[in-house]
């Protein structure tokens, strides 16, 4: 179990995916765009998660174009 808070992620593959598969691809979210990629964004909670969700895109045979780690939103005090 991690200690650390999720970490968020966008991925970027070649071709389209509807937001159909977002509950199948841990909860990512999917966005097809008109350039025919699909973008995905979302948390994941430790690498193995990563690691699983790779595992899965890999599975879905589309070609993976990138993979970033984004900065989390900031956080207003209210």
């Amino acid at each position: 179990m991690s200690t650390h808070p999720p970490e968020l992620y966008q991925i970027c593959l070649q071709g389209t995916l509807d937001q159909g598969w977002s509950e199948w691809l841990s909860g990512m979210q999917v966005c097809p765009n008109a350039s025919g990629n699909t973008v995905l964004t979302g948390p994941l909670a430790d690498q193995a998660a990563l690691h699983g969700l790779l595992k899965k895109l890999r599975d879905v045979g589309l070609p993976l174009l990138s993979l970033q780690r984004l900065e989390p939103p900031e956080r207003t005090e209210t």
